[in-house]
């Protein structure tokens, strides 16, 4: 190749070739003023104008498109890419390439360089743009941070039509940004031909594998379901990339670009095209709401902007709802009609691409076949000429083996005849045959339910279920919405009675195992919290809603009795589990005389575990599994005709207790200068266990002066179990809370006991905040700690330190909860039950503590329940202080100011 004339040099006779003249200076800040100045007015238009529509957010996103369009090219013109990078081309890519951008999106773009071609008879060259010191490479590199400089946040690529092909061979995410690839300046023809050699290049099959298997990805990571507490509005199953995916893979078969396109290629029907529209348009409207009152990129609803942005729309607080749920339950609604588009669109895309569709069946029924593991419907139009074949769809499903989900036509089918799914569907008896037999099926209820709620047919076919789908509940501990933890417990239930999952609740399976008809847990299980929302007790609400249906589908007698007892009292057994001193025969009596047989108390065991688990992953524990299963034992002996003996009780602890010592070597009467100081409630609330370790641990030690702390693993599960003994103070609770709270501990449950020798006999259950879940924890060096740390912090004195006002979660600071302290007296006026109520944070036992010291309040029992982020704790205290009025008052007061939420 002939090198360049020199300046001032002619390339012929006569020719002078003057130099280039030196560059204007671009005017940066005018262009910067300028951008921002538009962008700002198109926000601000936006975001003032409440009534908003997919058309208007549309405009929105193809005229801030079109803004940095324009402020590119005349940035482009000023830097003077087209002289000093000839034949280069700037082009969007990515979702700029769409022609749409939200307000603090990114701005892709790929700057496009022509191959240096050689001259005749010449060598090939270095190619001009892969060298970093080239002129048109330092011209892009100046150009790019222009962009910078002028507001524009932009992520680059600078390539040749060759690198453009070879990165997105290498990788489907750079032939995603290139397939929607469009021109915005410079060389039109080189941008054809970069498009021209992609489309070539394209292998719609591998693609397609590449995006479903990238889908997967995705749906993993954002824990598979649309209906998360902080979705991704974008990311998250059911939002906008769902949609995003389809269009690629269809795009790439050429099958179309838009929905309209798709719909003309019978790929969907007219009114599936306008519902994609509508529901693209409302995640469209709550992203770009998102991004504004963020004032910055934030494509997640956090808890933090949710009540912000539902107040960007207009949306108020209803009864039973605010406004920020108000707003969920729209994105929910959307993002799971998204989630069923979804599957019908990629399973019929993948049939047109593989040719799937003309694979043979195997019939089932005359109206149902099995496509490769998937049940298709024999017409299109079934559903619509026999209603009763929807229901019948699952039953089929649930008795078939080897059915693995839905086809796309048999899911187009049922969203195609929601419409025929009215009243009279619901009312009709033939569907209530058909239900029934669904649930009375040995397996297959689980996931039969989950489709059809994912299908729609669920909330249609039971109409107050339809009014919890997609309903957040923004109580702290609960992670799903209403539907979705419904359908967790009744998955819970079923385990109990599948062998396979007797190692996760070995008593739930041994108790299940004797249970006759499984389908009424089911039913309970449906209805338990099926009337969340509506304002008022839910389970009230939900006993009378499950009594219609039991009337309305034929359960008569003991079966409809039970039913509607377990969802009335549904949250009975955990309250008292966790908050009622379980050593009180009275308390025992009580539930048993509301329980009346062992086969109701059966029920609401198994559903009071299966509710727990399915709130949350950290609301269970086994220290809360030992204490239903405690109260489960204690009221069963009592329906079966065992009046509490406490002293017959007492003396058996001891006997067994006794036996435990000589298994450990200790000699006869070791117990006794322990137990000679004990009162007989100290008999009544420990198990032989524990008072066979406290001998053990304490008969060298019973008239110490100094106070002596003994640890041992939990042998309920994960933590552990910590013994104090020392001379009574009455700050002595307090302090061993402070060391607990400092040494980073979560109390779970004390016990609390005073000697006849003035000796202060305290056990606590304790977890390590510190400690990642499942991982792996020396409990050797973690008691030795404890026992040392713990004895010198006892050991400390003067006043009590100031409690920390630990920080509080982002959830906790949305949605916090107001603060409740109650006193109540027992028939005596004797002892009391303080109950505390508010949101968790570091140092709220601790602050509690102090309180009850500064009063000289003697704590007997506490019981601290955690359910997520929320704590309910019950504490049995008595002192002279509780019986005045006005030093309750003035205690109660104290207590709710240390357990207020720091501002």
């Amino acid at each position: 190749m002939s090198a360049l004339p020199e300046p001032g040099r002619g390339q012929g006779p006569g020719t002078l070739i003057p130099p280039p003249l030196p560059a204007p200076a671009p005017d940066l800040p005018a262009l910067r003023q300028r951008y921002k100045g538009g962008k700002a007015e198109l926000v601000g238009h936006f975001k003032h104008t409440q009534r908003q529509s997919a058309a208007s957010v549309n405009r929105l996103l193809r005229a801030l498109a079109r803004h940095v369009d324009g402020t590119l090219r005349e940035l482009w013109d000023q830097q003077r890419l087209g002289t000093l990078a000839p034949g280069a081309t700037l082009v969007a890519v990515g979702g700029f390439g769409r022609g749409e951008l939200f307000p603090h999106s990114d701005v892709d773009l790929l700057v496009l360089l022509p191959e240096a071609k050689p001259g005749p008879g010449e060598r090939e060259p270095e190619r001009e743009c892969e060298r970093d010191d080239s002129p048109a490479r330092a011209a892009v590199a100046a150009f790019v941070t222009a962009c910078w400089d002028i507001g524009l946040e932009c992520g680059s690529a600078v390539r040749s039509v060759e690198q453009c092909l070879a990165e997105a061979a290498r990788d489907v995410t750079v032939q995603t940004s290139l397939l929607e690839a469009r021109h915005i300046c410079g060389s039109k023809r080189l941008f054809e031909q970069l498009r021209g050699a992609l489309d070539h290049e394209m292998d719609a099959r591998a693609f397609f594998t590449a995006k479903t298997l990238e889908l997967r990805q995705r749906h993993v990571k954002y824990e598979g379901t649309p209906y998360a507490l902080e979705p991704n509005c974008k990311e998250s199953p059911g939002g906008l990339r769902d949609l995003q995916v389809v269009i690629w893979v269809a795009r790439a078969a050429g099958l179309g670009r838009t929905w309209t396109e798709l719909a003309a290629k019978g790929l969907i029907t007219p009114f599936e095209a306008s519902q994609l529209a509508k529901h693209e348009g409302t995640l469209k409207l709550i992203r770009a709401r998102l991004h504004a009152v963020a004032g910055r990129r934030e494509d997640r609803l956090v808890f933090d902007l949710q009540t912000a942005v539902a107040e960007s729309f207009g949306l108020k607080p209803t009864k039973g709802q605010r406004s920020s749920e108000v707003l969920m339950h729209r994105y929910y609604w959307a993002a799971k009609a998204v989630t069923q588009l979804n599957q019908i669109l990629m399973l019929n895309i993948e049939e047109r691409i593989v040719g799937s569709e003309r694979a043979p069946m195997r019939p089932i029924t005359i109206r149902f076949f099995d496509r490769g593991g998937a049940l298709e419907v024999a017409h299109d139009d079934l559903y619509l000429r026999d209603p009763h074949a929807i229901l019948e769809t699952f039953l089929v499903f649930v008795r078939t083996p080897g059915l693995q989900g839905l086809s796309a036509r048999t899911l187009r089918a049922l969203y195609n005849a929601r419409t025929v799914m009215d009243a009279g569907f619901r009312r009709d008896p033939v569907n209530h045959q058909l239900f029934m037999e669904i649930l009375r099926q040995p397996k297959g209820q689980t996931h039969a339910l989950r489709l059809m709620n994912q299908t729609s047919v669920l909330g249609r076919y039971l109409w107050v279920f339809r009014r919890i789908v997609g309903r957040m509940q923004h109580d702290l501990f609960h992670v799903y919405t209403v539907d979705q933890h419904i359908l967790m417990v009744v998955r819970n239930v079923r385990r109990f009675f599948i062998p396979e999952h007797a190692h996760e609740y070995p008593f739930c399976s041994q108790l299940a195992a004797q249970w006759d008809k499984p389908w009424l847990l089911y039913i309970a299980a449906i209805f338990h919290d099926v009337a969340k929302g509506r304002g008022g007790d839910h389970s009230e609400l939900g006993a009378i809603e499950a009594r219609r249906f039991n009337r309305e589908h034929g359960i008569e007698g003991e079966d409809a009795r039970l039913i509607e007892f377990v969802v009335k009292h549904h949250l009975t057994m955990s309250h008292l589990a966790q908050k009622e001193d379980l050593a009180d025969p009275e308390v025992i009596r009580g539930f048993a005389r509301l329980m009346g047989t062992p086969r109701r108390l059966n029920a609401l065991y198994l559903l009071t575990v299966a509710d727990i688990r399915g709130t949350s992953p950290k609301v269970w524990n086994a220290w809360k599994g030992k204490l239903l299963e405690d109260l489960y034992r204690l009221t069963l002996r009592a329906l079966g005709g065992a009046q509490p003996n406490a002293a017959a009780e007492i003396e058996a602890r001891k006997v067994e207790a006794r036996q435990m010592l000589a298994l450990h070597s200790a000699l006869p009467g070791t117990e006794e200068p322990l137990w000679k100081t004990l009162e007989v409630s100290y008999f009544a609330r420990h198990d032989a266990a524990d008072i066979a370790w406290h001998a053990r641990s304490l008969w060298r030690h019973v008239q110490c002066t100094e106070p002596i702390v003994r640890a041992r693993p939990s042998s309920v599960g994960e933590g552990l179990q910590v013994l104090v003994y020392a001379p009574d103070q009455a700050d002595l609770f307090a302090r061993i809370c402070g060391y607990f709270d400092n040494a980073g501990f979560s109390i779970q449950d004390a016990k609390i006991h005073t000697t006849r020798a003035g000796y202060a006999l305290d056990t606590f259950q304790v977890a390590s905040t510190l400690v990642e879940e499942d991982a792996d924890i020396d409990y050797r060096s973690l008691i030795s700690l404890v026992e040392t740390q713990a004895v010198s912090a006892l050991a400390a004195t003067g006043p009590l330190p100031e409690p920390r006002r630990g920080r509080v979660s982002r959830r906790v600071r949305s949605f916090p909860v107001i603060p409740r302290v109650s006193l109540t007296p027992d028939e005596r006026a004797q002892r009391w039950l303080l109950t505390v109520s508010a949101s968790d944070r570091t140092g709220l036992l601790y602050a509690v503590a102090r309180v009850l010291a500064a009063h000289h309040i003697n704590l007997q029992l506490a019981k601290v329940t955690t359910l997520g982020e929320r704590v309910e704790d019950t504490f049995l205290v008595d002192g002279p202080a509780l019986q005045r009025p006005k030093a309750q008052l003035r205690i109660e007061s104290e207590i709710l100011d240390a357990v207020a939420t720091p501002a």
